[in-house]
Parts: structure tokens; sequence; C-alpha cells
């Protein structure tokens, strides 16, 4: 992962459709993992307008990515888990969704 540095564009942040809210069908997970090409920043504002986690959340979810080559950064249904997924995968890089185990 590249060090932090401003990043071009501008990532707008969708409307996701939560129909897990009742605590029904979160046995998903989505993984991301690391690459040579993102900054830091670039993975944390995706992090961020993705999973609508915090800055630390997003930093600590990105030093993971980084230092142990992969992390899981959000736990839902599988719908959700996938429009999540879709939205971090659109900066290039590697996202899984998977039912937890």
């Amino acid at each position: 992962m590249q060090p932090f540095c401003s990043s071009p564009g501008t990532i707008e942040r969708p409307e996701l459709h939560d129909s897990s809210q009742s605590g029904k069908d979160r046995g998903w997970i989505v993984t991301v993992y690391n690459n040579e090409h993102n900054t830091y920043e670039e993975v944390m504002t995706v992090l961020i307008l993705a999973t609508h986690c915090d800055e630390q959340e997003a930093w600590i979810e990105t030093w993971e990515i980084d230092h142990l080559g992969q992390s899981v950064v959000h736990q839902a249904g599988q719908e959700e888990c996938a429009q999540v997924a879709s939205i971090i995968s659109s900066i290039g890089i590697r996202v899984e969704v998977s039912q937890e185990c």
C-alpha cells in the first residue's frame, strides 16, 4: 500500500438498503485484501463511504490490510455485503464476500 497522500477524484456515498437491521441474515462478511496500488487515504475513504465506519475504524482496518494482508471490514446480510464490496472494489482493490464461519 502506498503512503498516505491526496487522491484524485471524488467518491460519492451511495445509499445502502439494509435489509438486515433486525439482526437476521447477518452471516456474511466482506474481506479486503492488500495491494501495492492504493494509498491509505484511498482505502480509508472508500471504507468510510462503503461501511459508514468512522475514521479511526477505517484507519485500523487499513492498517490490518497493509500489515496482515487482509481485513474483515463489514458484517451483514448477503445483499448488503455485496453492495459494500462493489463500492470498495471500485478503487481497484480485491474484495471478497463470503459466509461467516
